[in-house]
């Protein structure tokens, strides 16, 4: 007699694995929040199906839905290019730098890279004083008018035509008491990997000082732009 036919699998898991694939793929660099029907053109899904993908997703903070309806990539894809990143063995060429900058410097060396609006703090060598900022590797903040966000902002996309004066400084934006000094720093093909900043009590890390520490700020993120791969 012959064999009887095995029933197929059922694809039913891998095609909604691919759907849930083509919404988080859907956000690009730059993009903010989407609305629904943005996100439908993009997929080219039904708009009841990305709504629950979504509710699925936010269950693992991959996505968060905001007041007005509009979605954005949740803290949990901040996470996951956090390790992406560090599989490139970011944190080994750039903790090093960090740390050399907060011992000459005195004051709190930090890497920053951009999720969404906001940014998200990967690598951070703590100044000796113990009056210092206490954000750590992996804590959020806004894409505000800090010098940090500035600098991720400025340089996102591509270089802009009118270039800032660089590093970039700031006092009292995200915090009244704290101040900053920034600087971008890029990979191969001019890419934006990130921003490298200096940070500090804006009674300490005044304009003034900051002047003082700006080129040590600057030759060390050319530097390691350099060792990234961007051209000099």
């Amino acid at each position: 007699m012959p064999k009887e036919a095995r029933p197929r699998p059922k694809l039913e898991g891998v095609a909604s694995a691919e759907r849930v694939l083509a919404v988080l793929t859907a956000f690009q660099r730059g993009d903010d929040a989407l609305e629904l029907t943005e996100l439908a053109r993009r997929t080219e899904l039904v708009k009841s199906t990305i709504m629950r993908l979504c509710i699925s997703l936010e269950k693992f903070g991959l996505i968060e839905r905001l007041d007005d309806g509009r979605y954005r990539l949740g803290v949990e894809a901040a996470r996951i290019g956090s390790v992406y990143q560090q599989s490139f063995a970011l944190e080994e060429r750039v903790v090093p730098v960090l740390e050399r900058l907060a011992a000459e410097s005195l004051e709190t060396a930090s890497f920053y890279i951009r999720r969404g609006n906001q940014r998200l703090c990967l690598f951070r060598a703590d100044s000796p004083y113990p009056l210092r900022m206490n954000v750590r590797p992996g804590d959020m903040r806004p894409m505000d008018q800090s010098a940090i966000a500035q600098v991720l902002a400025a340089f996102g996309e591509r270089t802009p035509q009118d270039k800032p004066e660089l590093p970039l400084y700031s006092s009292g934006v995200t915090d009244p008491h704290v101040a900053s000094l920034a600087m971008p720093v890029f990979g191969a093909g001019g890419r934006l990997i990130g921003a490298m900043a200096l940070t500090g009590p804006s009674s300490r890390l005044t304009a003034e000082r900051a002047g003082t520490l700006a080129p040590r700020l600057r030759e060390e993120a050319e530097r390691l732009s350099s060792e990234l791969g961007a051209q000099t």
